[in-house]
């Protein structure tokens, strides 16, 4: 059969991918199964039954870009494939892909780990996968993810990840567990710029950036403050006050040789107002960025669209904490399929405008043209 441009495109994204199962027992070439599990996951489907019964009643859609001359594998076969599949080879394909879908970036990316909760297996004695992702939050891409390793943690695998990706000419956001002199180093060397959150794991410094901003920030008139923001939202009886207030006045600081690039301080400082009840938040932040609290309170709510266009959608959307899928590989390899998926939803998304990511996954399972779509902005 003739190949359709997107099955060309398909299949040679994925063309450095090896395939370690006998030859004599492929019934069902790599790229056919890897199709299907993509369409699938863009439909809704998650488990390996699920992809067994999507394929079977897509097959005359699938058979539209790829031969499928032995019809659609088995579950097992599904479970097999993904298990034994290279994980950093599978990585690599998704970067490569990803860069292909938008121009050189400008903007902020947050990095934040999210641990799949259900992929431990206590008999092989395998703990629950935690994966580092690093998101483009202006055009809601995931850009990279590394696998946190066993018995080690956050700050071991944002370096690795650091490299896998543009930094140079944009803002890093990552949270307290990443606020850590040698990847605020890299960052720097890398030509990029950070905001990094700070809380008790930087005791002293946490501390000090504390107690200067507070005390400064009440201060009528202070010199040391270079900049403040301040918006209010209201809604559902709640009032909201948002207040950012940065200095670019570090001679004081001890630590500041320490941090490479170090610029700014700054605060963030919610207060809220509902039925009665006034409540007060304040978060502290080191930046390589200037003394400008706009773009820094833009920055540190950019890093919020890690949690509420990623993590949060993988959880309710997709599921991803009730995923049974734990042997070998493909854990992470399944979450990085979730990754291809989401950005393939949201790059389609405006073209559907008012529809959400749930909504559209409906779209896809019931209209053929609307999968195609989704497909045909991707690849």
């Amino acid at each position: 059969m003739k190949k359709t441009a997107l099955a060309e495109e398909f299949e040679g994204c994925f063309s450095n991918l090896v395939d370690i199962r006998i030859d004599r027992k492929k019934l069902y070439p790599l790229h056919e199964i890897l199709f299907i599990v993509l369409c699938g996951s863009i439909c809704g489907a998650s488990s390996w039954r699920d992809f067994v019964e999507f394929g079977e009643e897509k097959l005359d859609f699938l058979r539209e870009h790829f031969e499928y001359a032995n019809g659609i594998p088995c579950k097992n076969t599904f479970a097999r494939v993904f298990a034994s599949m290279d994980a950093e080879e599978f990585k690599a394909c998704f970067i490569h892909w990803v860069e292909g879908l938008h121009k050189r970036l400008q903007g902020v990316i947050a990095i934040d780990g999210k641990r799949l909760r259900n992929s431990d297996d206590v008999t092989q004695g395998q703990s629950a996968i935690h994966m580092v992702s690093a998101f483009a939050s202006d055009i809601r891409l995931v850009l990279a993810q590394e696998k946190v390793q066993e018995k080690s943690n956050e700050i071991t695998a944002i370096p690795k990840l650091l490299k896998l990706f543009e930094v140079k000419g944009n803002t890093i956001t990552i949270d307290a567990a990443g606020c850590q002199k040698a990847i605020a180093k890299q960052i720097i060397d890398l030509e990029g710029d950070y905001v990094l959150a700070l809380k008790g794991n930087q005791g002293s410094l946490n501390e000090a950036v504390r107690l200067f901003l507070e005390s400064e920030s009440v201060k009528p008139g202070s010199k040391a403050i270079s900049s403040v923001m301040q918006e209010s939202d209201a809604g559902h009886g709640r009032i909201e006050t948002r207040r950012c207030v940065v200095s670019d006045q570090l001679d004081w600081l001890e630590q500041k040789p320490e941090w490479a690039g170090l610029r700014s301080i700054a605060m963030i400082e919610e207060t809220r107002e509902f039925k009665g009840k006034t409540s007060v938040e304040r978060r502290f932040f080191i930046s390589s960025l200037p003394a400008d609290a706009a773009q820094i309170a833009k920055a540190v709510r950019a890093h919020w669209a890690i949690e509420n266009n990623l993590h949060w959608t993988l959880d309710v959307v997709f599921n991803e904490d009730q995923s049974r899928v734990r042997k070998d590989h493909a854990p992470e390899n399944m979450a990085i399929v979730r990754h291809f998926t989401l950005n393939m939803l949201h790059k389609a998304q405006a073209s559907f405008k008012g529809v959400s990511i749930k909504g559209l996954r409906k779209k896809a399972g019931w209209g053929n043209q609307t999968l195609l779509h989704i497909l045909q902005q991707a690849f």
